[in-house]
């Protein structure tokens, strides 16, 4: 086994989980889990079998990663943060063959508490503020707060809130990084370096 496994875990088998994992107190990871490499699992985590979890995720204690999720590379999913996989469910009803996926892009952080609605894509680098509810696609780098979610900002992949220039024109900079952003018909870009 090239991850740690605490005693009270179980990992089904089946599971594809990458090397230097760490999967922790009370964490369940069903037969069809696909994890990447570098991974952390929290205390109490869920992982569904319809699901995908990419390179150095960190999925912080009491998340259920139902079937239909899929994480690229870098997510960060904090305390407590809920996904779903119906869109309308009802105990009496099954409907298993009406999950939707859900795609959270490269980078991407889901606040504590935050709740993400099936059938979204939420865009690199965003920023998802704790006791969020997003129930919309989400831009690449946009800083999101409220219910339902909001727009308020932008952030740097690094994870500092941006400033934007007053005329338009001028360099948007990281404020640790120095790295350059450009915003583009209210889309933002970062810059090749």
């Amino acid at each position: 086994m090239s991850f740690f496994k605490h005693e009270t875990a179980i990992v089904d088998d089946g599971a594809q989980i990458g090397e230097d994992c760490r999967v922790w107190h009370w964490a369940h990871i069903c037969s069809g889990a696909k994890i990447g490499s570098g991974v952390s699992l929290g205390q109490n985590t869920f992982v569904g079998n319809k699901v995908t979890i990419g390179n150095k995720c960190k999925i912080q204690n009491n998340v259920s990663v139902y079937d239909n999720v899929h994480l690229d590379e870098g997510v960060f999913c904090g305390p407590s943060m809920v996904f779903t996989n119906v869109y309308n469910p009802r105990s009496l009803i099954e409907r298993k063959d009406q999950y939707r996926d859900t795609i959270v892009k490269k980078g991407a952080t889901l606040g504590a508490n935050c709740t993400v609605v099936c059938g979204i894509t939420i865009g690199e680098y965003a920023f998802i503020g704790a006791g969020t509810v997003v129930n919309k696609d989400v831009k690449p780098f946009a800083l999101m707060v409220g219910v339902p979610a909001k727009q308020i900002g932008w952030m740097s992949a690094y994870g500092e809130k941006l400033a934007l220039p007053l005329i338009g024109h001028e360099d948007i900079l990281c404020p640790h990084t120095n790295q350059k952003y450009r915003l583009e018909n209210d889309n933002l870009y970062l810059e090749d370096n």
